[in-house]
């Protein structure tokens, strides 16, 4: 008797043993529960084109030149990929900026002459050497000449009272106030001022002033006790500003470029070699000379600010 296999009841289906399925070529399916093979293999696909696609735009983002902003670029199926940007670093400093070459290039006329604020010392004293000129071209005579020889830093003056003929004579220009050395007080002292100051510049200038006036007169007091001069040498007539101004010449080259400073000094001291050559006031001349040397020899001091750094340097 055969067995009559059983049925299953009108609506309701047997689960295949193993979840497999019967296709209509008699092969079997396994269950997926995300999807067909088919679909699984096509999200496999796009994501893996999305990696590509992601790393070639980080490729080419990273490929751009340093300074240039990255932004996000989309990425995979998964949305947008955003790189922080890159900062452009700072250009290192070569110098003075265009601004300050243009500041130092720029002349300015009005820096040459004194000024209350800028230059108090060489202002107050042109004001005083002005009023002296004044005086001597238009008050009486007998009057300028008393005063002139009053102030005279003569030998016999000098072993009266050094200290008082030496500021006295310092307040008179001789040859009035058109003369070379007044013209050249004004502009080398206020160049001088402008770069050290005032209490400096005064130093510097009464320095070579005092240093050059005993110089050549102390020579003519032995000469006279010697009996190689007369007696008239020891009243000779000498004042004026010049010892100073050359000294202040000296001083001032040292803060100069290197061009500028031999240029001064070569010219200014051909000058006085020539006046030395001529043998018109020997005396003088060779206290011109000396007061240069005393200026050339402050450039050490000069070069130092009082605070300890260096003193401005420049045209």
């Amino acid at each position: 008797m055969s067995a009559i296999p059983a049925q299953s009841p009108p609506g309701e289906s047997r689960a295949p043993r193993g979840n497999g399925l019967a296709g209509a070529n008699g092969s079997e399916r396994v269950d997926d529960p995300s999807g067909s093979a088919a679909d699984r293999s096509h999200g496999e696909h796009h994501s893996d084109g999305g990696r590509r696609a992601r790393g070639e735009d980080r490729a080419r983002h990273d490929e751009r030149p340093d300074g240039q902003d990255r932004a996000g670029v989309p990425g995979g199926a998964g949305g947008s990929r955003v790189r922080t940007a890159s900062r452009a670093r700072p250009a290192p400093a070569t110098g003075v900026t265009g601004a300050g070459r243009a500041g130092r290039l720029r002349f300015r006329p009005w820096r040459l002459l004194p000024t209350p604020t800028g230059t108090p010392f060489t202002f107050g004293y042109a004001l005083v050497l002005v009023a002296t000129s004044l005086f001597t071209e238009y008050a009486d005579p007998d009057v300028v000449s008393s005063l002139l020889h009053g102030s005279s830093t003569d030998v016999a003056h000098l072993a009266q009272s050094p200290f008082l003929v030496l500021i006295a004579s310092a307040l008179w220009v001789a040859g009035g106030i058109t003369s070379p050395y007044a013209i050249g007080f004004l502009l080398v002292l206020t160049a001088l001022e402008r770069r050290i100051g005032g209490l400096r510049t005064a130093g510097v200038f009464l320095l070579g002033h005092a240093v050059a006036t005993l110089a050549t007169e102390v020579p003519v007091g032995l000469s006279v006790l010697a009996g190689h001069l007369p007696d008239s040498s020891l009243h000779r007539l000498d004042y004026g500003i010049s010892f100073g101004v050359a000294a202040s010449v000296g001083a001032l080259a040292g803060l100069l470029t290197p061009w500028l400073r031999w240029a001064v000094l070569a010219g200014f001291g051909w000058m006085l070699v020539d006046d030395l050559i001529a043998f018109t006031d020997p005396m003088t001349n060779w206290g011109h000379l000396l007061a240069l040397v005393i200026g050339v020899s402050t450039w050490p001091l000069l070069r130092r600010r009082p605070g300890g750094g260096a003193a401005r340097t420049d045209a």
